[in-house]
């Protein structure tokens, strides 16, 4: 069997108007887990993110510096396209600006996109399904034996939801507890693919490295 490791990008930007960028907070995490792979002596034979900055930044800080593959399938959804769609242009500040309200409306606007309970988003759920899948395919379609990829926390729900047979509300539940730049392993072979570690941060384990935890 082989391995197909997904990690979460670092810490973005929370509330800035790009968040497409690492905070200082995620360049810290990106070389913590970057240390940590090397420690455990895993190597990957494969580097593979989606398009976004934040995604390759993290594989720099971690220490890699050959160019990556990229696949846009293992880009985050367009949260902010969702939200114009749900509320018709029309955002509450309070959304945009109070983290705890932001989160809760994260999560039931996933939910409705879901159910395609409203139009005019850029991207369907269901075509955001399919283009994780057929990142997870490209991704495991090689003779690589380990295989590294950086991507985001709703493509790492959908991945493990997908693999584990979970009912697609269940992809929402896994993105919310993805922190930034933890490690979730797949093991497979062939089309096999199966889940052997979720949302692991054994980077943050320490006293020190607790204070590097971040879930956005």
């Amino acid at each position: 069997m082989a391995e197909l490791l997904v990690i979460r990008h670092g810490q973005a930007s929370f509330g800035k108007d790009n968040y497409d960028v690492l905070s200082d907070l995620g360049h810290r995490q990106s070389e913590a887990v970057g240390a940590l792979l090397r420690e455990m002596d895993w190597h990957p034979d494969r580097l593979v993110t989606g398009t976004l900055k934040r995604q390759k930044d993290t594989l720099a800080s971690m220490g890699y510096e050959a160019a990556p593959e990229e696949h846009a399938g293992f880009n985050e959804y367009d949260f902010h396209d969702l939200l114009l769609a749900r509320f018709n242009g029309q955002v509450p500040e309070l959304v945009k600006g109070d983290r705890r309200t932001h989160f809760r409306a994260l999560r039931e606007t996933v939910f409705e996109w879901q159910d395609a309970a409203f139009d005019g988003a850029s991207e369907t759920y269901a075509e955001f399904a399919e283009r994780v899948e057929a990142a997870r395919r490209f991704a495991t379609d090689t003779e690589a034996k380990r295989v590294l990829v950086i991507s985001s926390g709703g493509v790492i729900g959908q991945m493990t939801a997908t693999v584990l047979g979970a009912p697609r509300r269940h992809m929402m539940e896994l993105n919310l507890q993805v922190k930034n730049t933890s490690l979730t392993r797949f093991m497979f072979k062939g089309d096999r693919c199966s889940l052997h570690e979720f949302n692991a941060t054994p980077h943050f384990a320490s006293s020190e490295g607790a204070a590097l935890l971040s879930y956005s």
